[in-house]
């Protein structure tokens, strides 16, 4: 099958106005006789579903979680990009197009790239008149800081809680079109399956997490928007619900897979600090803003760290290695998340490591809380301050900007961010690889539409921070409302899509005998067993450092894990009731393939 990318022809920067010039409409008549399936309700599936009714289709929303509230979108912390130059330094929609294409190893879909950067500024516009609560100066503007691997300041953000703001702005305006009956909302439904008549996505098979029960759901076009995989690695930021159920189940009935290898590290979160842990936390990008990181310059003072005979704030400044600043002065602690995180662990496996297991470096504030802290004092002309007063002053307007995160890290961590510099350590984050889908957004089954994080299409080999929530808005406010049109204005005559058909009783049944197996398997171990089994092969020689010889131990090791799996694996309850390990088992099982699929 060849793949066509039905980029528009002509210069980039005219590419996407000219297209939406000439596509193909649906009169608003027409799209009350079309019905559309949404799975997902983060931020790229929440503003596809409420765009779409919007518009007058006809929307059925599906989430795993008891509301869309709940959606991962929720964790993102430090902000969304916007080419608007708010900050005057030379920010442009050419330069965000530059920036994101260069941040991802020059590997990504270029005509997309631009599109993204030319829809950003109607981003930030529409969450505005939304009531989203964007960081304002001092004069009512709204404010802006620089994220890593740029040289403007265009992050748009809500204090450390931007993707939860921006969700519930998208969650307003679903709410609005669930309350007009143009949305009808699944909560508590995973996405087993999709549907094919004729070659075409005409509906999905759900189970309904609460009773158990097998559901049949059609449309006349179907959406994925169900982020990423990243928790094939066990230990992520994602959240334990987190799966790759929909993309890979679609990847299986003909929807091609693109650069599933291509794997976010982040380098700032919250170290592992056992074999206990089930999930790791996040830490914003955006602290790199003001925090200097840094390691022992002597091996020595690592070690006694290590074993607690010494304290960070007990290092001198000559004896700190300021790593990031010393190798790369131009961006300094904001270099781009895969240079940081590579960086990090480098120092680490030099033995520079400075928490118990030998995985963290530091995150230091001492600096900026100085510097905020003279600079209040004159604001507020107090002459001659006292250090105490200047210490005082620095962490309030530290706690202004990154209050709740310095907060979620003392309680994890119990240790005072504000006076000890903060621990972190790189850790699997996010997917830039996914479905492949075309300039429309269509993967390579028809009416089979993919979104957000679960596709492949804007970020190449690297996501630039706040990239994902301008992806994901993008996506679902702009872009997909126009392009799905193209394709449903041949469906206008087609009738309601009947589910009594060969094809949905022929998945149905496939869905029920993988169920069936998974209850009726007599193992003798759990799914966690085995997921964390694939996670420690997945971080150790799939993770940040790869090479010939450890992608083929890895795929060795991983087969031997699903042959195990499938024989051993125990699901306790029964299919016809709530049952949290059967919904682990199938997301295991798909973790275990795409895994060897990386490889």
């Amino acid at each position: 099958m060849s793949l066509n990318s039905k980029v528009p022809n002509g210069p980039i920067k005219d590419k996407w106005t000219n297209y939406k010039d000439k596509i193909n409409l649906v009169n608003p008549a027409n799209k009350r006789n079309i019905d559309i399936i949404v799975v997902g309700t983060g931020l790229a599936g929440g503003s596809a579903a409420a765009t779409l009714a919007e518009l007058g289709y006809n929307v059925k929303t599906y989430c795993y979680q008891d509301s869309p509230r709940r959606a991962h979108s929720i964790a993102a912390q430090g902000g969304i990009n916007a080419a608007k130059n708010y900050m005057g330094d030379g920010d442009s929609n050419y330069r965000l197009f530059y920036d994101t294409v260069k941040g991802g190893d020059y590997r990504s879909r270029e005509a997309n790239v631009y599109r993204l950067a030319e829809v950003s500024s109607n981003i930030i516009d529409q969450c505005v008149a939304q009531g989203v609560p964007f960081a304002r100066d001092y004069g009512g503007l709204l404010d802006n800081r620089s994220f890593g691997g740029v040289l403007v300041s265009r992050t748009f953000y809500a204090k450390g809680q931007t993707g939860q703001q921006l969700l519930l702005g998208a969650y307003s305006a679903m709410n609005r079109q669930i309350a007009r009956g143009k949305i009808e909302m699944f909560n508590r439904h995973e996405m087993l399956d999709v549907v094919k008549v004729d070659g075409k996505a005409r509906g999905i098979i759900a189970r309904n997490l609460i009773t158990g029960e097998i559901e049949r759901h059609s449309a006349h076009a179907v959406v994925i928007a169900t982020g990423g995989y990243g928790n094939v690695y066990f230990l992520s930021t994602n959240a334990m619900g987190s799966n790759a159920t929909a993309a890979w189940k679609i990847h299986k009935k003909g929807a091609y897979f693109a650069n599933p290898c291509f794997t976010q590290i982040h380098p700032t979160c919250i170290p592992r600090s056992g074999d206990y842990q089930s999930k790791l936390t996040l830490m914003s990008e955006s602290l790199r803003n003001d925090g200097r990181i840094w390691v022992p310059k002597n091996i020595e003072d690592a070690k006694a760290i290590q074993q607690k005979k010494l304290k960070p704030t007990e290092i001198t400044e000559e004896n700190r290695d300021y790593y990031l600043e010393r190798r790369y002065p131009a961006f300094g602690n904001l270099v781009p998340r895969d240079v940081a995180s590579r960086a990090a662990k480098e120092r680490c496996d030099a033995g520079y490591g400075v928490n118990a297991t030998g995985e963290a470096v530091y995150l230091d504030f001492a600096a900026a809380i100085d510097r905020y802290g003279k600079e209040q004092a004159k604001i507020h002309s107090i002459e001659n301050p006292t250090k105490e007063k200047i210490t005082e002053l620095g962490k309030n307007l530290m706690e202004e900007k990154y209050g709740n995160l310095f907060q979620m890290y003392e309680k994890i961590v119990d240790e005072n961010p504000y006076e000890t510099p903060m621990m972190i350590y790189p850790a699997t984050h996010y997917t830039m690889g996914g479905v492949w889908v075309d300039y429309n957004l269509m993967t390579t089954v028809e009416g089979l539409y993919c979104i957000g994080e679960a596709n492949f299409s804007d970020h190449g080999a690297n996501r630039l921070g706040a990239s994902a929530l301008m992806q994901g808005l993008a996506d679902g406010y702009f872009v997909l409302p126009y392009t799905i049109g193209d394709y449903l204005s041949d469906d206008i005559r087609t009738g309601k899509i009947s589910t009594d058909t060969p094809e949905f009783d022929a998945v149905e049944k496939e869905v029920k005998k993988r169920i069936d197996f998974f209850i009726n398997n007599k193992g003798s171990k759990s799914v966690d067993h085995f997921h964390k089994k694939l996670g420690k092969v997945m971080w150790e020689k799939v993770g940040m450092a790869r090479n010939e010889k450890s992608l083929k131990e890895a795929m060795t090791e991983i087969k031997s894990i699903r042959d195990e799996f499938w024989k051993e694996v125990k699901v306790p309850g029964e299919a016809n009731e709530m049952n949290l390990e059967l919904e682990k088992a199938g997301t295991c099982s798909r973790f275990l393939r795409i895994g060897r699929t990386f490889c």
